[in-house]
């Protein structure tokens, strides 16, 4: 079954290129050159506003659940952002140099970054302040953790350094022949990885060996993302060709070459790429369907029992869905609600 790819929600966002792209349940947030963070509601598919905490290029973006928003930026600063009034609660001097990457436990009470001041930093987030630093032999641009938070990968160049969460100590290195320019954990202890050419590779990280590899596009691999929907397990990756494809990957046989589902030609030189899942929409139609299902059976019952005797009532649904009042957005210049705030509320 092929897929169809359209585009929904356009917008010129930014006065430069993009460099980091993070969702949620309800956000798009964009980071770019041009020191700016663009936020953009998918529910009503319109802007939202602007975040100007930043001097300097957006390096990193990822949300925590629907309340929390961390950023990362040239300025060496990582900023935690309240995504309900779009408040910054704390802003933390993260690196001397820049900062690289970042990426959040799943529990949410820990995160870790490193930047170009060749150090690994790990945050306590729970009181907004840095609980372990250690050194590296040179400069990571990626770091992340795993999807059950038990292990977590630095990248130096071409160099994939495997970590134990209970130990933090190295148990295995993964070497591409180029730089690697995205990395993804399609399950707990699979990583899928694209480096400076147009192939993706899939690697074990217990044996660190390589388990499939596949050209994906014609150009170099600039980002790749993955998502389950109805148990299915879909790759999209986005190339500087200026296509998005998505993958099907069948978990059971990950020595076979995923297969193609769509692609689409953005006619643009992509730089980033993250996927938006409506669940909200997709739970509605579910449990239409479940309705529609038990509706079905209730009325086949009803049938059976009286047989000659059937009556059928029209149920259709005329309830009327109210009109959300929506508020003006608060000014920036208004004065900061006086709510207790936990002890991350005040600034590095």
């Amino acid at each position: 079954q092929s897929w169809t790819v359209v585009p929904d929600f356009t917008h010129h966002a930014h006065s430069a290129s993009l460099s980091a792209v993070a969702v949620n349940n309800r956000y798009v947030v964009t980071g770019s050159r041009d020191e700016t963070i663009q936020i953009y509601d998918m529910k009503k598919k319109t802007e939202h506003g602007a975040l100007l905490q930043h001097n300097g290029t957006i390096t990193c973006l990822e949300f925590y659940g629907t309340a929390h928003l961390l950023s990362g930026a040239e300025d060496g600063l990582i900023c935690i952002w309240n995504t309900k009034r779009w408040e910054c609660l704390k802003s933390i001097k993260a690196h001397k140099g820049h900062v690289t990457s970042l990426s959040i436990h799943p529990s949410g009470k820990l995160a870790l970054s490193v930047g170009t001041d060749k150090t690994l930093r790990t945050w306590n987030l729970v009181e907004g302040r840095s609980a372990f630093i250690k050194n590296l032999k040179q400069n990571a641009h990626i770091i992340k953790w795993s999807p059950d938070g038990e292990r977590y990968v630095t990248v130096i160049t071409n160099k994939v350094d495997i970590y134990k969460l209970d130990t933090a100590s190295i148990t295995g290195t993964i070497t591409t022949e180029k730089r690697v320019s995205s990395l993804r954990f399609i399950t707990d202890s699979i990583l899928a990885i694209a480096g400076g050419d147009e192939i993706i590779r899939f690697y074990s990280c217990d044996s660190q060996k390589c388990l499939c590899e596949f050209k994906a596009h014609e150009n170099r691999i600039k980002d790749i993302y993955s998502f389950e929907r109805e148990g299915q397990h879909v790759i999209v990756t986005a190339s500087s060709d200026g296509y998005i494809k998505m993958w099907n990957l069948d978990l059971n046989k990950i020595k076979d070459v995923p297969s193609l589902l769509c692609e689409v030609n953005t006619e643009a030189r992509l730089t980033c790429l993250a996927v938006w899942l409506d669940r909200a929409s997709e739970m509605k139609e579910n449990s239409d369907k479940a309705a529609a299902s038990s509706q079905a059976n209730e009325d086949e019952k009803s049938s059976i029992v009286r047989k000659n005797k059937v009556c059928w009532t029209d149920k259709s649904d005329k309830t009327v869905k109210r009109k959300r009042k929506i508020t003006p957005e608060k000014q920036k210049s208004e004065a900061p609600l006086q709510k207790k705030k936990k002890k991350w509320n005040s600034s590095a």
